[in-house]
């Protein structure tokens, strides 16, 4: 495990980084952003990726499952808190009401490094129209499923477990019997078999699109996610548009990409 997963301030001002730098812009390419648009995050965290849209002066909401990493958004993001600029709710994204929990739609919804995490994926896709304002969109980043650590092994205690490759790929029992075998407690096997139950490759990524009548208007591949600028000191690198254009391939090669769709039931 690395230090920063354990800084909660660093990584609030480094996903806000990556956010003001490489997240927004991407966005900015594909639609201009209205001024004061309304913005929801899903699966905020501490909100360093809402802190970068509510200094461009936007009505930010975050709702995040777990409880301990809203009170750190809450005690960075006084200041937005105590101006109306955002807000927070703790609650399961399946069970949200719209209308109840939120009020009204939104321009932009953002799920970053959200996705991979979130069960069946191919049942919540298609509710992200109920949240959408006429017009909006909805960003996805995310880590593909089969690159070299789409397991998040990365969080793992152990200098082999953390930095090993691909094993995460490996079939049916062998691969809780690899985790045991590098000395991974129990507790961190049953998350890394969690992890493993909702991964998302590209091409499972893009189908689902196209079956939730999601359009995709832009996409970025990344041979080194930004993040690891942040994380390990490795500069953000473009995955070849060879690798790109070769489906399942890309899948292993590619440590991040960025999506942005809209709904074709507009």
């Amino acid at each position: 495990m690395y230090e920063f997963h354990g800084d909660k301030r660093y990584y609030f001002d480094m996903t806000k980084k990556v956010t003001v730098g490489h997240i927004i812009p991407f966005i900015l390419d594909q639609k201009a952003l209205a001024p004061g648009s309304r913005i929801l995050e899903i699966g905020c965290g501490e909100a360093g990726v809402l802190q970068a849209f509510t200094d461009l002066g936007h009505t930010c909401v975050g709702i995040e499952l777990e409880e301990s990493r809203l009170e750190f958004a809450r005690a960075f993001m006084a200041k937005e808190l105590a101006e109306g600029q955002v807000s927070f709710l703790n609650k399961d994204i399946y069970d949200v009401n719209v209308q109840d929990d939120l009020g009204e739609g939104f321009d932009l919804i953002l799920l970053k490094d959200v996705i991979e995490h979130i069960p069946d994926q191919a049942r919540f896709m298609p509710q992200l129209h109920r949240f959408l304002k006429p017009g909006g969109r909805v960003f996805f980043a995310f880590p593909p499923w089969m690159m070299p650590y789409g397991g998040h092994q990365q969080v793992l205690p152990g200098k082999i477990a953390s930095k090993l490759p691909y094993y995460h790929l490996l079939p049916g029992a062998l691969y809780p019997l690899s985790l045991k075998l590098l000395g991974v407690n129990e507790s961190g096997i049953r998350t890394m078999k969690e992890i493993r139950s909702t991964g998302i490759s590209i091409e499972r990524f893009r189908r689902i699109c196209r079956q939730s009548q999601l359009r995709i208007v832009g996409q970025r591949d990344y041979l080194f996610n930004p993040i690891y600028e942040y994380k390990f000191g490795i500069k953000p690198r473009r995955q070849s548009a060879l690798v790109s254009a070769l489906p399942w391939l890309r899948n292993f090669l590619t440590m991040g990409v960025y999506y942005l769709v809209d709904s074709s039931q507009d």
